[in-house]
């Protein structure tokens, strides 16, 4: 076994990950260490290394980690060395503030992050609370399965507090949408995409994925919407979105951070529609989430970098130059130096 584990760390905000060369850690009592396999790489990874999302430095980003169990604390039950697991955002919970008491843990006064205030994927090996993991289902790969624990969880989350609409619309069409466009579609809905303006690859894909329509964010849709999705950390798309759900309808701010909302006159909001955001995620949400991905269909398209470059997937996500979500693989072959691998569609 290595002795050493290998992290992209940050040092400080707006600085570019540096590489380096940790002992691997040891889990405590009630937490367990794994191998990691795969690590999604998330927009709330931007948030966290542009400062926008307060984290403990220095910090190993990355909260969609799927790992092989290779060493188990004190008091650990129910999780054995060799199993696959996902460790997810939501890291631990106080368990006794308000919240933690009344099922919510999501909204917990003294939360711990993966990736924020404790160090996440981004690395060869990570330990969490073995309480907080989840197990992976059997037949999901390992980068399939990664961006599934954040961009799928919070966009399931974001579903299910949309209501029962039939017509749903999503703002920003990256890596959570497109999970969560399959599985809504399995439901039974209508989608309506929108994307950044003049994004015809984005629309493309999306009508791929069964949206039945997909333009602009500039763009009324076709038919009032029952509710709207705002994946986008774009405030301005709050009134937008207002605009475009009938009366009564839910407006859904799916993101950990969001740019300032700019005002909008009260007839946009009037009619009972309202407004509402997605914090976090549960252990209960991991589970019932995981359980229907494989009888949905969910199709994950991917694009593989290597641990070590993961400055270039956080460049590039910045600059949303891929569709899908972006994973990174200790030990997978350099993304420049692979001509072919380009997007992989998962299972």
């Amino acid at each position: 076994m290595a002795r050493t584990s290998i992290v992209m760390q940050l040092d400080r905000v707006g600085a570019a990950l540096r590489r380096t060369e940790r002992p691997v850690p040891e889990p405590g009592p009630g937490e367990l260490r794994v191998r990691v396999l795969a690590c999604g790489v998330c927009r709330t990874d931007l948030h966290v290394i542009d400062g926008e999302v307060s984290a403990s430095l220095p910090i190993v980003p990355g909260h969609e980690i799927v790992g092989c169990v290779e060493t188990l604390g004190k008091g650990v039950e129910n999780i054995a060395v060799g199993d696959r697991i996902g460790i997810p955002w939501l890291g631990a919970t106080c368990g006794v503030c308000p919240y933690c008491r009344s099922n919510r843990e999501n909204l917990c006064d003294h939360p711990v992050f993966t990736g924020a205030t404790r160090d996440g994927g981004y690395a060869t090996h990570a330990v969490a609370d073995a309480r907080f993991c989840l197990p992976i289902p059997p037949g999901l790969g390992d980068v399939d399965a990664a961006p599934l624990l954040c961009a799928g969880l919070i966009g399931y989350r974001s579903l299910t507090m949309a209501g029962e609409g039939k017509r749903i619309g999503f703002y920003g069409f990256g890596a959570s949408a497109h999970i969560i466009a399959q599985v809504a579609r399995w439901q039974g809905r209508e989608l309506y995409a929108f994307t950044r303006p003049g994004d015809v690859t984005g629309q493309e894909f999306a009508r791929s994925l069964g949206c039945a329509w997909a333009g602009g964010s500039d763009e009324p849709p076709p038919v009032a919407l029952d509710a709207a999705i705002i994946f986008a950390a774009v405030g301005a798309l709050v009134p937008t979105a207002l605009r475009s759900v009938r009366k009564g309808g839910r407006v859904v701010c799916a993101g950990i951070h969001m740019s300032d909302i700019p005002t909008f006159p009260y007839v946009d909001l009037w009619g009972e529609r309202s407004i509402v955001s997605v914090a976090n995620l549960t252990r209960a949400d991991g589970r019932e989430f995981l359980a229907i991905v494989g009888r949905a269909g969910v199709s994950v398209t991917t694009t593989v970098f290597a641990l070590d470059e993961a400055n270039e997937a956080i460049a590039r996500l910045r600059r949303g130059e891929w569709e899908g979500a972006a994973v990174l693989v200790p030990n997978a072959p350099r993304y420049a130096e692979d001509e072919h691998r380009g997007n992989m569609r998962g299972n």
